[in-house]
């Protein structure tokens, strides 16, 4: 049956639900985001409706009387779904579908569809079930009307029939499966990262708000042929490209999946292991949509998903991109927001030199191999060059440890006392000029 496809033909039409305590500019954002995801998952926006109140019915989430108003455009619309712009709780969901009599998603439900969907890897596929199943089995009780139909339509794609119709002991069953897969691909990945820095080849990830032109760039640097598209979620699954910086440096350049404003739990949990290349990265590149309305509200959204990664302190320079949607007063407002970013198109390949050259310089410094004599008296000393650097080789005699090591120039000074050689100066940040990228190597495709 296709995408978004109700058994009688046709997409299906949904209402759109949105509850704000206020009327502004920010809930209407977020209802207008809510339907780039509707149209995205393959549904019709039939009707929208808003209820301001400063906090959910615990029932319904919305109030008695919004509850029939809902009911009525509905059945106005002839809508089979409605989708709420809030995190529903079990017994909400199952409540409003009675009260309504058609299928009712929350704002994660709707995500989560949209991963399914987009989901082309192994390790892709594995993470979105995760994240359905353990979203799905809290909901279990009173859907048996919802669940014969499964596979239908939005919000019921992934797993299939035959997994969401089995009991909650099979279901947790299949989630601890599912981890276990995930771990081991985890394992698999974290291998990867190992080979590259062994390689001495820093990580650049590059992260945004979905539809930022985070691929975009990737392909225009790389020659990548990564799916673009002006849809949200258009990337999921991570691709990695190597690319030499104009000083002649090597790195790992990767695309992630986008982020959004909130950015359902059981998601950021279950794709824990892609997400971890953001969080070991050396530098982040922040991909802003300089073009869109809400770009600093989008920034935010994005920052507060570092935060709770625990990214936040990882170095990044920020990418302003779409420049070339905007007229030049308007490009002069916003690089007076963030006077430190870099202006680029990444779809028209402006700027994308400058923003190379910012990356070189913005990279922590290179670790310096190096050879050490320390004292077993000194294991202070020790435990520094562990917590800093990377030992590749350990020697232990009766008076001091011998050690090969890459450390940050920073400890190259109080090492100092214990150097065997002096390591080779570093090629400056400057050097070399000229060439924007080296072409992509490999397909680097997390699988």
């Amino acid at each position: 049956m296709p995408v978004g496809v109700e058994p009688g033909g046709g997409p299906e039409r949904a209402v759109l639900v949105g509850l704000a305590p206020r009327a502004d500019d920010a809930a209407a954002e977020t209802l207008r985001e809510l339907a780039r995801l509707a149209e995205t998952a393959g549904a019709v926006v039939a009707d929208v409706v808003v209820q301001h109140r400063p906090r959910a019915d615990p029932a319904t989430c919305l109030g008695a009387g919004k509850v029939e108003e809902v009911r009525a455009r509905v059945r106005s619309a002839g809508a089979q779904l409605v989708i709420v712009d809030h995190e529903l709780t079990p017994a909400q969901q199952r409540n409003l579908e009675r009260a309504l009599g058609v299928k009712v998603l929350d704002r994660t439900a709707l995500v989560l569809d949209i991963f399914a969907q987009r989901a082309r890897t192994h390790e892709g596929r594995l993470q979105v079930e995760l994240a359905q199943l353990t979203y799905l089995l809290p909901r279990l009780a009173g859907r048996g009307v919802q669940l014969s139909r499964l596979g239908g339509g939005i919000g019921t794609r992934g797993p299939g029939e035959t997994k969401l119709e089995v009991d909650r002991r099979r279901i947790r069953a299949r989630i601890t499966e599912l981890r276990r897969g995930i771990d081991a691909l985890q394992r698999h990945r974290r291998l990867q990262r190992q080979s590259r820095k062994d390689a001495a080849l820093p990580v650049v990830a590059l992260v945004g708000y979905t539809n930022a032109g985070k691929s975009t760039l990737l392909n225009t640097l790389t020659r990548a042929n990564v799916v673009t598209a002006d849809k949200l979620f258009a990337t999921l699954d991570p691709t990695t490209r190597r690319v030499v910086l104009p000083n002649h440096r090597p790195i790992a350049l990767v695309d992630t999946v986008g982020f959004i404003r909130k950015l359902p739990h059981d998601l950021v949990a279950a794709f824990r292991a892609t997400l971890e290349e953001v969080t070991d990265a050396d530098l982040l590149v922040h991909v802003i949509d300089a073009s869109h309305p809400q770009w600093m509200a989008q920034r935010d959204a994005v920052e507060q998903v570092l935060r709770e990664l625990g990214a936040a302190q990882t170095p990044r320079v920020t990418a302003l991109n779409k420049v070339d949607r905007l007229s030049p007063e308007a490009l002069r407002d916003v690089v007076a927001e963030v006077p430190d970013a870099v202006p680029i198109s990444a779809l028209r390949g402006v700027g994308l030199l400058n923003l190379l050259r910012v990356i070189s310089q913005r990279l922590p410094d290179p670790g310096r191999r190096v050879r050490l004599a320390i004292p077993h008296a000194r294991a202070g000393v020790l435990a520094g060059v562990y917590a800093q650097g990377r030992v590749l080789r350990r020697e232990d005699t009766a008076e001091e440890m011998i050690l090969e090591a890459e450390v940050p120039a920073a400890a190259l000074t109080s090492l100092r006392p214990y150097l065997r050689e002096e390591p080779p100066a570093p090629r400056a940040a400057g050097d070399g000029g000229g060439g924007q990228t080296g072409a992509a190597e490999g397909d680097g495709r997390a699988s």
